[in-house]
Formats: C-alpha cells, structure tokens, sequence
C-alpha cells in the first residue's frame, strides 16, 4: 500500500513552476515572390528596350539627343528631384502632422488640410507656372511645386494613423508614468507607422510622375527626353524618355513597398 502524498504538495509544485516564455514577435516575411517578380520584369524591360534600340534606324536628331551621357545625366537629375522633394515632404509633412494631432493645435487641422488639398487640386503644370513666375526658371521652383503637390498623402495619413489609436491604450501608457513625449515615441508613432509609410510610398510615386514636368521650369530629368521626342516628333527619343519614367516609378513603388513591410513594428505583425 502506497504512502499517502504530503498535503499541499502537488500545489507547491505548480506555484513554482516557472513562468511560461513569452511569445517572441513573428519573424518578417518576405516572399520570395515579392523579391523576385518586379525586378524580374523591370530586367526584361529595360533589355527589351536596349535591344530596340540596338536594331533602331536612328537619325541625326535622335542621336544628338541620346548621345553624350545625356541619357544618364536626365536619369540622375529625375533621382535627384525625387529624393530631394521627398526628402522635404517627410520633413514638413510628419511634424505637421504631429503637431496638428495635439489638443492645442486640433482646431488648426481644417486649415492645413485645406492648403494641402489646394497643392494637390491645383493642375502641376500650373502650379509650376505660377512658381517659375514668382521664383524664376530654375530646380527650386521645380522642388516647390512638387512638394506641395505630394505633401497631402503623407499630412492625411499621418493624422488619421495618430487619430486611429486605442485611446485605451494612450490612457494606460499615461497610468504607468510615461510623459507625453514618450506616450508619442513609444506608443502613437509605432502605432501609426503603417499608415504613414503608406503615405510616403504615395508620396515617392507622385514625385516621381511629377518630376517628368520640372522640364518646363528648367528642372531637367526625364522630362527632357519626353519634350524633346514629342517636339522633334522622333517617336524613339519619347519611347526611352517614357519607359525609363515608368521603370523608375515602379522600382520605387517596389522598394517603398519592401521598406513598409521591414519597418513596419513586429508587434503589429499577425
């Protein structure tokens, strides 16, 4: 007969058991898809073009406007206009709206909303006249007609992605002693990250189409092969100029897309 177990036992081993591991966060995922497919076919594309342009019956015009590193040197510019224009949205934008976000300034939100939707109704190419009008032809009328035109996206999303947080959340961050500073860095701003880095991969897309027009302010880029192949009517000129917009475009989307995914918070990851 088996001696009968000390009472209490059997709960004194289940109150020391140790604590089970939290979860870790999921790891980032990232298709082999998603790698390979764009890529791939911008690959294809841009051989596909070279190779046109190697059976091509070229004039002297077309030449002349192809030749010299001129092709590079509009690629380079229009990378340039992106990324600077770009660069100045996220600076104005993001701060904007924070600020905008915050109780003292939430009746101001009407009215930033309104100037940036007036950038964006406003034609590009007349927004850019009236610029080149009042600063001159040159990149920086340019560079401000293409932030206004691309800041709305990023200000939208930045505020609504703020304004979507669980104010439960907010309200138990400030319970545990956490200063709005850090109620900002550490719980508002993960949590809007989606939405306000899909603002900025809206934001690129636009500059990137947007910039085709920085020739008519003496910008330079791509648009200076579109304008010169539609002027001279030389059909090969405005094909390069084209695609090579339309390559750039698209890698960009591609890239944005990737960095949305890589800085997204692990844990928002499903």
């Amino acid at each position: 007969m088996s001696a009968p177990e000390a009472p209490g036992l059997a709960d004194t081993e289940e109150e020391t058991a140790p604590a089970p591991a939290p979860p870790k966060p999921p790891a980032r995922k990232v298709s082999r898809q998603k790698l390979t497919v764009l890529p791939a076919f911008l690959v294809a594309l841009l051989l596909a073009t070279w190779l046109w342009f190697q059976q091509a019956d070229l004039d002297a015009v077309s030449e002349n406007a192809l030749t010299d590193g001129q092709v590079s040197q509009a690629l380079w510019e229009h990378v340039e206009l992106t990324v600077i224009s770009t660069f100045f949205v996220l600076v104005i934008a993001i701060p904007l709206g924070i600020v905008l976000t915050r109780r003292a300034f939430r009746r101001a939100t009407p009215v930033a909303m309104a100037i940036a939707n007036m950038g964006q109704a406003t034609p590009a190419i007349g927004l850019l006249a009236l610029l080149v009008i009042w600063l001159g032809i040159g990149r920086k009328a340019a560079l401000i007609g293409m932030i206004a035109y691309a800041v709305l996206p990023v200000l939208s999303n930045t505020i609504a992605g703020l304004k979507a947080n669980d104010p439960t959340l907010l309200e138990a961050a400030r319970g545990i002693g956490m200063s709005p500073l850090g109620v900002l860095t550490r719980v508002e701003l993960p949590l809007a990250v989606p939405l306000i880095l899909a603002g900025v991969r809206t934001a690129l897309v636009l500059n990137v189409g947007t910039a085709t027009l920085a020739v008519f302010g003496g910008g330079g880029g791509l648009g200076v092969l579109i304008t010169a192949g539609i002027t001279n009517q030389r059909m090969p000129v405005l094909v390069l100029g084209s695609i090579l917009t339309v390559a750039l475009a698209l890698l960009v989307d591609w890239l944005a897309s990737l960095a949305e995914l890589l800085l997204r918070p692990r844990g928002l990851e499903a």
